[in-house]
């Protein structure tokens, strides 16, 4: 069996989704490959390792993921009202059966080993999370936008942490903490008198 771009995609799409549901060590070589539909010679002329199929999945499905949550470049809402977006999605999502946190999140804990190429791709996507709410922060006249992002960032991962310890829905809860945190940084309500 030869390998084409169709069996790289292929083998990416169900490794995003068995690793996203069932974890990296609950999924070996032969499971993934039945998923996909190739052999696993056909993987190894892919990729030299698991390790490196766990990496390219995430960098792969990476954007997908952030553009769930994050609001779409052309949204108008005032900086606090799109903060506020992300969590409003999160607060929606965690009831979902198919909910099981962060992938990146996930994927840098169960790894343990901040050098494994996976780790350092979810790191990545991390940040653009954390430069989003900075960004945000700014243009919302926050008094300290690093710090408020930094904030922010530990809310949206703790409450995708509760959802599954809890294995319950927020509720709410995530965007009342992160309103919170916003009303806290004196983070501007009123789009009128934002600085664009």
């Amino acid at each position: 069996m030869t390998t084409t771009p169709d069996s790289r995609e292929r083998l990416l799409k169900a490794a995003n989704e068995l690793f996203y549901r069932d974890g990296v060590g609950a999924v070996g070589v032969d499971k993934l490959c039945k998923a996909a539909g190739i052999s696993k010679k056909s993987m190894y002329q892919l990729f030299d390792t698991k390790n490196d199929v766990v990496a390219a999945a995430l960098e792969r499905y990476g954007p997908w993921y952030l553009a769930m949550y994050l609001p779409d470049e052309s949204d108008d809402r005032s900086p606090r009202d799109r903060v506020l977006h992300v969590f409003d999605w999160l607060d929606g999502r965690s009831s979902a059966p198919e909910f099981t946190g962060c992938p990146f999140v996930n994927i840098a804990t169960e790894l343990r080993d901040p050098d494994h190429p996976a780790s350092t791709v979810a790191r990545r996507f991390k940040q653009h999370l954390t430069d989003f709410f900075e960004r945000q922060a700014e243009l919302g006249g926050a008094a300290d936008p690093q710090l408020l992002a930094r904030q922010l960032t530990v809310v949206f991962d703790g409450a995708c942490a509760s959802a599954i310890v809890r294995a319950e829905g927020l509720a709410g809860l995530s965007r009342a903490t992160a309103a919170a945190l916003l009303n806290a940084a004196r983070m501007d309500t009123d789009p009128a008198t934002t600085p664009r």
